[in-house]
């Protein structure tokens, strides 16, 4: 890619863009041009520098003008930018509305920047890969998901699961062999080997076990679940839910 992205940071958090002009500074295609830490400022250098920036990360809980009223505002102005939220907000209000207001992606907090980066680059190459309009949404009910499923956040296997049964969810074929083909993506997407991402990944698994919620666990895994709670397989529980999102995404086009 030969274009340089320019993208403006908003959230309320100064941790948040502390870590996003930290991850790409030195990046030889994401130029962060502009931190804004309340929705005022922000819109005001939205609306004057509309030129000088291609992408805008944005919280939805601001100062004086929050993310919704800015969506609306843009919208209303007719600024067409590519938008990501970062949000902790997962109720189904929240990411209905963002979509209308034509939000590009919805992310939900603790933010894996390499992740964001990869969103970012993917709002502009073109593919001829499968896309879900709601892909963005998928997202936040993986993460829902694994909420419920009681593994935390904080857990390094948390983010392999969740790329995990995203890769499953937009291939075009059903990926049989996660160890061959899985596990060395999530590894080289995360600067890590195989190996440590399947044990990760299981460790993930068994807190789940430990903590998760019965009926939800019923619910997704059915039959695998029995009276002594037995664990599925890594392969078994990312192709089991990304197997469930196809099916519940479908039934939504559908």
């Amino acid at each position: 890619m030969n274009k340089i992205i320019n993208v403006v940071a908003i959230d309320d958090n100064d941790a948040v863009l502390s870590s996003v002009r930290k991850y790409f500074k030195g990046n030889e295609v994401i130029k962060v041009v502009g931190c804004f830490n309340n929705g005022k400022e922000a819109l005001q250098y939205l609306v004057n520098n509309q030129t000088d920036y291609d992408v805008i990360l944005m919280d939805i809980l601001m100062p004086q003008i929050d993310g919704l009223k800015m969506l609306e505002e843009l919208n209303k102005r007719k600024i067409n930018k590519k938008i990501v939220i970062l949000s902790s907000f997962k109720d189904d209000y929240t990411i209905k509305k963002v979509q209308k207001l034509n939000a590009s992606y919805y992310m939900l907090k603790p933010i894996d920047m390499k992740i964001l980066e990869e969103r970012i680059f993917d709002l502009f190459v073109e593919s001829d890969e499968i896309k879900y309009a709601d892909n963005y949404s998928v997202e936040v009910e993986v993460s829902s998901l694994l909420h419920d499923l009681g593994i935390p956040s904080h857990v390094r296997g948390y983010k392999y699961i969740r790329e995990g049964i995203m890769l499953l969810y937009t291939s075009r074929e059903v990926v049989n062999l996660v160890t061959k083909d899985i596990y060395p993506e999530i590894a080289n997407r995360f600067n890590t080997t195989s190996s440590r991402v399947e044990r990760a990944i299981r460790h993930a698994i068994e807190i789940s076990w430990i903590r998760g919620d019965l009926k939800v666990m019923e619910d997704i895994f059915g039959n695998s679940i029995d009276f002594e709670r037995s664990k599925p397989t890594n392969s078994e529980f990312l192709t089991t839910i990304a197997d469930r999102l196809k099916l519940h995404q479908k039934e939504l086009v559908g």
